[in-house]
């Protein structure tokens, strides 16, 4: 006798509930710490919806038109943009922070290096480790005080990426079309702090002499106007 196993039926309006729960209170938790938030299109089948009539946009962006202008970390607000839809939570860099995209090799080497040696290097090359994101399509996010530019080194590469004033960056448990984004190194072990920006770009660069050349493609979730500036 050949036993099969079948998951219960879940009507779709519960699972919608549930979802929209998990992700406000990920948005109210960024929000305390002030950290600016604002909804993003929901991931509906390959392809993100934000609501508007019209919006031609398929990949990952913003649910509000006039996102900048409105994005914040008031929960009231955030209440109010997750009462009826499961938004992506998206965070605005540039403000808080900003953030450094990279590919998985480069960030999994920089990670490993801060980790390594902490006490070793001493703090102005040790004290990296802050919030790092990851995405299952292979980017690393460092989460770093703003306001710095990216280094020559690092700054014509199409696959390094600032996100700074004008731009942002999803954040977990929000989904994408290759998976939800997760913490490598969540905000509560980094203690919310943010390394200076400097100490993390070195440590990129180093990182850089130690990798073998590839052919470097534009990630397709980037633009170039979401460069940061």
């Amino acid at each position: 006798m050949q036993w099969t196993v079948s998951r219960p039926f879940v009507p779709p309006a519960l699972l919608d509930l549930v979802d929209r729960a998990r992700l406000r209170r990920a948005a109210l938790r960024y929000a305390a710490h002030g950290w600016a938030v604002t909804p993003g299109a929901r991931l509906v089948g390959h392809r993100f919806s934000c609501g508007r009539p019209g919006c031609p946009i398929m990949a990952c962006h913003p649910a509000l038109e006039s996102w900048e202008d409105s994005a914040g970390a008031d929960p009231a607000h955030v209440r109010t943009w997750w009462r009826h839809r499961p938004y992506t939570v998206l965070l605005a860099t540039g403000r808080s922070f900003d953030v450094l995209e990279v590919p998985a090799a480069l960030g999994l080497r920089v990670l490993g290096t801060a980790r390594l040696h902490t006490g070793v290097l001493g703090v102005e090359r040790a004290d990296a480790r802050g919030p790092v994101a990851v995405t299952a399509a292979g980017r690393w996010m460092f989460l770093v005080r703003p306001g710095v530019p990216l280094r020559a080194e690092l700054d014509h590469r199409l696959d390094v990426v600032r996100h700074g004033a004008g731009s942002w960056v999803p954040a977990a448990p929000s989904r994408m079309p290759e998976g939800p984004v997760r913490w490598a190194v969540p905000p509560e072990q980094a203690q919310w702090w943010l390394p200076d920006a400097e100490v993390v770009q070195n440590l990129l660069v180093d990182a850089l002499g130690t990798l073998p050349e590839r052919h470097v493609t534009v990630p397709r979730q980037m633009s170039t106007a979401r460069r940061g500036a």
